[in-house]
């Protein structure tokens, strides 16, 4: 294993070596500061802020050590871990917890077949003082039931449209969040990353990012 294993992706990041994986990191930990992200001793990551994404890095399989530093500084990590990295995979890394217990949760991109304009969604709970909940369309049509802190569901497939998307608590029809005007298109793989604090700041919300699955070359035999 080398230190310079992560490489930028360009426009020719398509034409991918056989077992290269990918790598996105996020920073979903509510009131951590902006963070610098090393691997094997390499600058990987730089400033990367609360609710943001990198894009994917391409990558060879390996275990890496996984640094995360306020950005800026190379003393005092806010995590130290170590991730394994199979041949062929995506993968999104979360940054999540609170401080000064944060961790880095891989969290598996997997390759799926589907259908031509068919789309898929999945829910990732990493809000840390949220109770587990059910996610259900505005019109009752539950789609993940009793998902607790840091639980990734299967994809399942949806429609594509317009929905407005409820948050409750696991088994009640009370609503803690509404998230209108989630458009979901033809061919898409989704992920509904909660994230944020209940009752606190920053407020819970959700992103729901294109995931590398959908696009990637890893995939390219199950379209």
């Amino acid at each position: 294993m080398h230190d310079d294993f992560f490489y930028p992706l360009d426009s020719d990041y398509h034409a991918s070596v056989d077992g290269q994986s990918f790598v996105r990191i996020l920073h979903a930990a509510p009131g951590a500061p902006a963070v610098d992200v090393y691997a094997n001793n390499v600058l990987i990551v730089r400033n990367l802020t609360y609710r943001q994404f990198t894009q994917y890095l391409p990558l060879f399989p390996g275990r890496y050590r996984i640094v995360v530093f306020p950005a800026g500084s190379r003393t005092s990590p806010v995590i130290d871990a170590t991730l394994s990295i199979p041949a062929g995979t995506i993968y999104t890394a979360a940054a999540i917890g609170t401080l000064p217990n944060l961790r880095l949760l891989p969290i598996a991109d997997p390759c799926i077949a589907r259908g031509f304009g068919q789309s898929y969604v999945r829910f990732v709970h990493l809000s840390p003082n949220t109770p587990a909940v059910d996610i259900a369309t505005s019109t009752g049509v539950q789609l993940f039931r009793n998902v607790s802190y840091t639980q990734v569901t299967d994809y399942i497939p949806v429609q594509p449209g317009l929905y407005t998307l409820e948050a409750r608590p696991a088994g009640t029809n009370q609503v803690v969040l509404t998230v209108p005007n989630v458009r979901i298109a033809a061919n898409r793989i989704l992920s509904v990353y909660a994230i944020g604090l209940s009752g606190g700041q920053p407020s819970l919300q959700v992103l729901i990012p294109l995931d590398g699955n959908a696009y990637l070359p890893v995939c390219r035999f199950t379209r």
